[in-house]
């Protein structure tokens, strides 16, 4: 029995992955760090005793931040996918010799 063309490696896969993953993984690491630093600007005013600027929270803490997250996960991600498809490619290759 042959492999169909579903079954076998599709390399054009791995963009989709890694936009979907970057995107999720980002928009988590973005309301985290925003919660956290709305907490934190909030319990800096409480305790200097002034109106909190959340504002800041937002452009100069979590934002910033998600940016940071946006480039090391592409980054990370592109190559952890790269190398998975060369190595499904070469045991792939071991399979259909032997």
């Amino acid at each position: 029995m042959g492999k169909t063309s579903s079954g076998g490696l599709r390399w054009i896969g791995i963009p989709a992955r890694v936009l979907a993953m970057t995107f999720l993984l980002t928009l988590l690491s973005f309301a985290v760090a925003l919660l956290l630093s709305i907490l934190g600007t909030v319990v800096y005013s409480q305790m200097k005793h002034v109106a909190p600027n959340l504002t800041f929270a937002y452009r100069h803490i979590a934002f910033p931040l998600a940016l940071t997250v946006v480039a090391i996960v592409l980054v990370l991600l592109l190559l952890m996918e790269i190398r998975n498809y060369r190595q499904r490619k070469a045991l792939a290759g071991i399979e259909r010799v032997s």
